[in-house]
């Protein structure tokens, strides 16, 4: 331990938990007063468990609600109305030192690093610990340990100006990671790095999640980011939360016309105005080495238009989706329906219309 805590927080700590949920959010509202305007409802009702232990993620568009929603779990933002718990401890209801208290359970990390300039790595990251009252001795043993951790032993010396993007966001986990937390809030922790940054920030997560069993939850417009590290999801849109499930469900099974809309992405609009059929394949780890689409046309004796796809290879795994454009010929695209179920990859059917909306 690097720091006494108060008796609040052995409450916290050690109470007897009536659920497995990490996180609770009951009716949780937030309104902003709009400068000559009326109230923008930013959070609308929102109920939420999020269980101890898992990776979840809260994905919708810019203006979704997202970012008031997460700052509203640790109370950074305070709700309208609804209740927060965490641990079973309702948060919504503890005194200003009480929360402070709690907080210290709570690491956050931003889209923009938030890093002190005027300090190095060693500093950004003792820097938390030396306000808690830590030994400066045992604050900079524990920044060691996380820098090891988050493989920048070397630049505990450095600068934020003399990192990269991706070292930025490292050095901002580990500095999250300080006093120990159980829950980490990422809010956009990867929108600004590049794919190969992202994937790399996202498997430290991932092993963080695992060695350290911290509850980690993820806000992002960004589907990949959930199909690559997070257990379950909520869809959100307009501040409301539209569908909750296993990314897998969701993935496979959008109901949301949100969820829709992130799955297939921009890019693969179809506006050839044409009636056709259309076939969206959902990959959701398929070996990456099987030729699907040549067996399809040998198999079928037909061949397909592929009008788009969004696939990542992950561990020699294929994740992601692609949209083909089927034959006139029924007898082909039952052939092909066939070898589709043979091979147990999901598919649902619909035309222009259906995906040129989204």
């Amino acid at each position: 331990m690097y720091f006494n805590y108060s008796y609040m927080y052995a409450i916290l700590s050690n109470v007897q938990r009536e659920s497995d949920y990490m996180i609770r959010l009951e009716h949780v509202s937030k309104e902003f007063e709009s400068r000559g305007k009326n109230k923008i409802d930013a959070v609308n009702d929102v109920s939420l468990d999020i269980e101890t232990g898992e990776i979840f993620g809260i994905i919708g568009f810019s203006g979704a609600g997202k970012s008031t929603l997460v700052r509203c779990i640790n109370l950074l933002e305070i709700p309208t109305s609804g209740k927060v718990f965490l641990n079973d401890i309702e948060l919504t209801a503890a005194s200003n030192k009480e929360l402070r208290e709690i907080r210290r359970k709570m690491g956050m990390i931003f889209q923009q690093f938030n890093l002190l300039a005027q300090k190095t790595c060693m500093d950004n990251i003792t820097f938390p610990l030396l306000i808690s009252g830590v030994p400066k001795a045992e604050a900079k043993e524990r920044a060691i340990e996380l820098l090891e951790l988050v493989d920048l032993r070397d630049k505990a010396d450095a600068y934020p100006e003399q990192l990269s993007g991706g070292q930025k966001q490292r050095i901002a986990i580990a500095r999250a990671l300080a006093t120990n937390p159980e829950v980490l809030l990422c809010d956009e922790a990867t929108s600004a790095l590049d794919p190969i940054t992202t994937r790399s920030i996202l498997e430290l997560l991932k092993k963080i999640n695992e060695e350290l069993k911290v509850t980690i939850v993820v806000i992002t417009h960004e589907m990949r980011v959930v199909e690559q590290i997070c257990d379950r999801v909520a869809v959100m849109s307009e501040g409301y939360i539209k569908e909750v499930g296993t990314v897998k469900d969701v993935f496979l099974n959008p109901k949301s016309d949100t969820a829709k809309k992130l799955i297939l992405p921009e890019r693969n609009r179809i506006v050839n105005g044409k009636t056709s059929k259309i076939l969206r394949l959902a990959f959701d780890g398929q070996s990456s080495y099987e030729p699907i689409i040549s067996e399809l046309t040998l198999e079928s004796g037909a061949c397909v238009n592929i009008l788009g796809a969004n696939t990542e290879d992950i561990g020699g795994k294929a994740y992601g989706q692609m949209l083909i454009e089927l034959p006139d010929d029924e007898e082909a695209v039952k052939k092909i329906k066939a070898f589709l179920k043979k091979k147990d990859i999901h598919f649902e059917e619909g035309g222009n219309d259906d995906v040129a909306s989204v």
